[in-house]
Parts: structure tokens; C-alpha cells; sequence
């Protein structure tokens, strides 16, 4: 497998595959830990991971504090591009490289190895640990300098500039999109310019807990000791103690979004109406999520362990309703919202087939 495998040029930059998670080891048989996001515009302006953060959401309300932000991953654990490609490179379960020398030893039999002697040196493969840390070098530079991974070509992009204009549908999807006591996407997914005037990323690098159901595609999901709890692991472990982050992942862009068919940190969903279904109706409809006991009560953020739902969010709209209230969008507002997202598509993505 190569980063391409998963973070498909053609897909801007994410999976090609419908996969919740994605295949990889030595077999190209061995699961991944989590949903494969895209690398596309959000790799040359994420912040380094930072946090200021209240466990109490009353007073997060009136003190104004902002949630855990930054860093690369879905639970921010890396701050440099570079860090970051070392996981999957060595991971069993993605690249499968043993070693930093293995690694280079395979790098010195590849086709363009010439190419890497002609800008390193000769003798670049003599010392393989340097040989390692020059190629992570290059995946970072490529990641943060070549324009395919910010290219801009939306029909939103054209509306920004004022070339197009958005049809009817669109519009009541952007509006639905923006309204806060509604959608209210835009707190999380912002979609007006900078103060420098650049185009929006559709994200703010935040983390949330959404409280996504548990998903049974994913095998480790069988044990029901099994949890993955975001910032506090268990693929981070420097947050392990700070149970208030538990169940929080990084808001992805929304940038190519309608072109997936996988969503969330899990893959839970497969289809963007289903996400969005989900996002508005978690609360008012929770039977359509979660497993009901026999008694009849739903078991709500079922793939966090009890102690820990607390985390979720219920004070952000449109996540404060309750079981039989009417939900923040109808059907026909669902596809008002997708009509809006599919203007987020660059012009040179492919929908990914699903498996």
C-alpha cells in the first residue's frame, strides 16, 4: 500500500472506498483504528494542538471557553506533518514497516530512488535513519506546497469571487447551513472568508463529541471493553488522565464532503443524507441510532462507556432536543443542505465507489 492507498489524489486526497475503515498490514488484511479524513486544504493552516478547557458546561456557557484545537489527526496528536507520517509508515495495521531501516532499505529499491540520490547525495542510503527522516521531510513539503491539496475550484469558491451565482436550492441550503438556532453548521464548519480575505476551510479545528453510535463494521468493536475515546486514547495517551476530553474528536472540513461515502471518526454513516439525518435527529429520534433494552430505554452514546456520556455535547443547537420534539430539518432541508454541500466540490474529485 502506499499513502495513496487511503488518501486517494483522485478522492481529494481521501479514501476511494466506501471502507468504514480501511485495510492495511502486511496482508492488506489488518483493520485501521479509525475513518480515513481528507488531507485536502486543511494541512498548510491547522493550528499546533492547544487547550483551554471547563468541565462544566454551564460555565463553559458564561466564561466563553473554547474547546481543545489543532494539531493533525483525529485526535490532534501530531503537530508536524512530519510526526504524523511516522504512525501509518510504521503502524502493523497500515504500512507495516518495521523499522525505520526497513523502511529505507524499501526506499532504496524503489523506481525514483535515483531522484532521491540526485537531491540528497549519493550516499543518502548509507545511513538509513537519515534516509528515513529526509523522506518525511519530503512527504511534508510535498503535502504543504504542492497546489493539488488546496486548489479552490468550487462552485462555492466561483460564488465567493462572484463568477456564479448559487441556484434557488442551494441558497436555502447555505441559509439552513448558517442559521444557529437551527443547523447552526457554521459554528464548526465556517464558511465566510478570513479577515485576509482567503477562502474558508469549513472547519475550526476544534474537537467535539457528537456521542456517533458504536459501529459494529469495525471489528475491535466486538469486545465491549473496546472504546475509542478520541483525545484520551487509547491512540493518544498524553490526554489519558483528562477524562473531560473523552469522546472528542477533531471537526473535519466539509470541503468535497458530498463526493464520501464514509463519515465520522467511525464511518458510522455511509451516505451524507444519513450523517445529516443523524446530526438533527440524534436527539428528537434516538431510536434510529442506539440500541433499545428490553425494558424499552435507548442507550444513548452507546460507543462511550457510561461514566464518560456526560461528554457529549447537548448545548450546542441542534443537539439540545428531546426524544419526540419536532428536528431542526425536515427531509425536504436535508436535501436543500446537500444541494448546498455538493457546491463544495472541486472540480476534479471522483466519487468514491462503495465496496
Amino acid at each position: 500500500m502506499s499513502c495513496a492507498t487511503c488518501h486517494s489524489p483522485e478522492h481529494a486526497y481521501g479514501p476511494p472506498n466506501g471502507l468504514a475503515v480501511q485495510l492495511g498490514g502486511q496482508k492488506l488484511d489488518r483493520q485501521g483504528a479509525r475513518a480515513v479524513p481528507s488531507l485536502r486544504y486543511v494541512l498548510n493552516r491547522t493550528p499546533i494542538w492547544h487547550k483551554e478547557y471547563i468541565a462544566n458546561p454551564a460555565e463553559r456557557i458564561l466564561e466563553g471557553e473554547e474547546p481543545p484545537t489543532g494539531g493533525f489527526g483525529w485526535d490532534g496528536r501530531f503537530n508536524t506533518l512530519h510526526d504524523q507520517a511516522t504512525f501509518p509508515l510504521l503502524a502493523p495495521n497500515e504500512m507495516a514497516n518495521a523499522s525505520p531501516e526497513e523502511f529505507a532499505s524499501k526506499l532504496q529499491r524503489a523506481s525514483y530512488s535515483s531522484e532521491f540520490r540526485k537531491l540528497l547525495g549519493g550516499q543518502i542510503f548509507a545511513d538509513p535513519t537519515k534516509a528515513y527522516s529526509q523522506a518525511l521531510l519530503a512527504l511534508e513539503s510535498f503535502e504543504l506546497e504542492d497546489p493539488s491539496f488546496q486548489p479552490y475550484s468550487s462552485k462555492y469558491d466561483d460564488y465567493l469571487d462572484g463568477k456564479v451565482q448559487l441556484s434557488d436550492r442551494e441558497q436555502r441550503g447555505l441559509a439552513l447551513f448558517d442559521d444557529s438556532k437551527r443547523g447552526n453548521c457554521a459554528s464548526c464548519h465556517r464558511d465566510s472568508r478570513g479577515a485576509d480575505g482567503s477562502h474558508p476551510i469549513f472547519t475550526d479545528y476544534e474537537f467535539e463529541a457528537l456521542g456517533v453510535p458504536r459501529n459494529p463494521e469495525i471489528q475491535a468493536n466486538a469486545s465491549p471493553n473496546y472504546y475509542d475515546m478520541g483525545l484520551c486514547g487509547p491512540l493518544r495517551s498524553d490526554q489519558s488522565r483528562e477524562q473531560k476530553y473523552c469522546g472528542l474528536f477533531k471537526t473535519p472540513t466539509m470541503r468535497n464532503v458530498a463526493t464520501r461515502a464514509v463519515f465520522f471518526h467511525n464511518g458510522r454513516f455511509h451516505s451524507l443524507k444519513e450523517a445529516l439525518r443523524f446530526y438533527v435527529r440524534r436527539d428528537t429520534d434516538p431510536r434510529l441510532w442506539y440500541p433499545v433494552s428490553p425494558a424499552g430505554a435507548v442507550k444513548k452514546f452507546d460507543d462511550l462507556p457510561n461514566a464518560l456520556r456526560a461528554n457529549v455535547d447537548l448545548i450546542d443547537e441542534p443537539l439540545t432536543r428531546h426524544e419526540g420534539a419536532a428536528p431542526a430539518w425536515n427531509d425536504r432541508e436535508i436535501e436543500d443542505v446537500i444541494a448546498f454541500l455538493k457546491t463544495l466540490t472541486d472540480r476534479d474529485v471522483l466519487r468514491p465507489s462503495n465496496p
